[in-house]
């Protein structure tokens, strides 16, 4: 698919009263400001009519939970196959949304029990924390965890909210990794975003900022020079994004991947187990390798959440441990993403692998491969166990854990040497050293 569609440009001159043009059609703010959000816009450009019963529904379902797409989202939507279409199914509601099951929570993840700061910070792991800096996205996937928040422009986070959770992470000196979520942060502008960047960059113990983005996916235009210049001003930066299916790896989104790649970001990718989207081994599988062909890592797979109206995507438990029996040693291991379940009610990601380990005692382990192959592997015999009290200095270990040095000077120029504290070089076998000591 080329960067300006045929399609594209049939659909961007339904949905403005203006000419438009590319120039108009990658401005991620032109596409913002044109985003669809009603039935009727949709039906009109997808030259679909829903039946009165089912609209009926589906204006029920928006009234609980709103409707946005991205133009260009929406332009890689096929409309002779629409029921099916994975595009579709992510973007457009459907009237199951409106049906709770009992299981369903409306904050599934207990996010904002977990929150000393509230609707702005989660601290759930012991390192690292959440930093909700949007409600808001450039589009509203119909899979969301958070549906309990999307669109709520009442309860977007200020300036004045954001440094209260800023203030928390400088004093708890145990976070050294900070996520920004939301919402997608990069809904932000350039220089507020560079703001809080810069704000984080400041506390000592920040080691890692991640940046949690469907931008690519849903928007990639977003993805700008201006943009990647800021953000390789704060590095170690990391961007973990979503692509649930290879269809949305178009042209433009690989474009915007390589702009990131190419500024030293390291990029991961975070799916979620559909229903009717991309609950098929094959399409998995072909998902991770487009990832990795852009330079992007696959990281996780989630289980589809037990959040409010996502019934009708979840999946068995067994299905997402299928497609890992089709990944792990059928393709390479940094194609493997992690298939995790969040535990409901806070208890965080738990991995849900096949099982590859068949018994084990104190000499042996019997393991089977990814064939079916049945192995052994022995026991070192003569493993002295090292028992942890937490007694690090008593330890036989090497905990010297900065590290090593590559360069050490020696003779004249350590004399000459700032950074060493010696002041002379005296021979061994000196007499009046040796006088000192008798």
């Amino acid at each position: 698919m080329p960067i300006y569609s045929s399609n594209q440009k049939q659909i961007a001159e339904q949905i403005s009263a203006t000419d438009v043009n590319q120039t108009h059609w990658r401005d991620w703010r032109w596409q913002l400001k044109h985003s669809i959000q009603s039935i009727e816009a949709v039906e009109e450009l997808l030259g679909f009519t829903f039946e009165p019963k089912e609209r009926k529904k589906l204006e029920l379902t928006l009234k609980r939970f709103p409707l946005s797409i991205t133009p260009y989202y929406l332009s890689l939507i096929d409309p002779d196959n629409l029921r099916n279409d994975p595009i579709f199914r992510q973007a457009f509601p459907s009237p199951k949304e409106i049906e709770i099951e009992r299981h369903d929570m409306s904050d599934p993840l207990s996010e904002d029990k977990d929150s000393p700061v509230p609707g702005v910070l989660t601290h759930r792991y012991p390192d690292r924390v959440l930093l909700h800096v949007s409600n808001v996205c450039a589009m509203y996937c119909r899979h969301c965890t958070r549906k309990r928040k999307v669109g709520d422009r009442d309860s977007i986070p200020g300036k004045a909210d954001l440094l209260k959770g800023i203030e928390y992470i400088r004093n708890t000196p145990v976070v050294r990794d900070v996520l920004l979520s939301g919402g997608d942060p990069l809904m932000l502008n350039d220089d507020y975003l560079d703001w809080l960047l810069t704000e984080l960059r400041a506390i000592p113990h920040v080691q890692v900022i991640r940046i949690g983005t469907r931008m690519p996916v849903v928007l990639p235009y977003r993805v700008t020079p201006k943009l990647v210049t800021m953000l390789k001003k704060h590095h170690p930066l990391w961007i973990n994004t979503h692509f649930n299916h290879p269809r949305e790896m178009t042209a433009s989104a690989k474009e915007a991947l390589q702009q990131l790649a190419d500024a030293g970001i390291p990029l991961g990718n975070q799916s979620v187990l559909l229903a009717g989207v991309n609950d098929c081994p094959r399409i998995m599988k072909t998902l991770m390798h487009k990832l990795v062909m852009n330079r992007v890592r696959p990281y996780y797979i989630y289980q589809c959440d037990l959040a409010e109206g996502l019934s009708h995507f979840r999946t068995p438990v067994g299905k997402g441990v299928e497609i890992m029996e089709s990944l792990r040693g059928h393709t390479s291991g940094f194609a493997v993403p992690t298939y995790v379940i969040d535990a409901p009610g806070g208890g965080g990601k738990i991995p849900m692998n096949p099982n590859y380990l068949v018994s084990l005692s104190t000499k042996k382990v019997v393991l089977r491969n990814y064939e079916g192959v049945i192995t052994t592997y022995q026991e070192p015999e003569n493993y002295k166990e090292i028992f942890c009290e937490r007694k690090c200095d008593d330890c036989r270990l090497h905990l010297h854990l900065d590290g090593a040095e590559e360069c050490r000077s020696t003779g004249i120029e350590m004399l000459l040497s700032d950074s060493d504290a010696t002041i002379s070089l005296t021979p061994e076998d000196n007499h009046r050293l040796e006088r000192r000591h008798d």
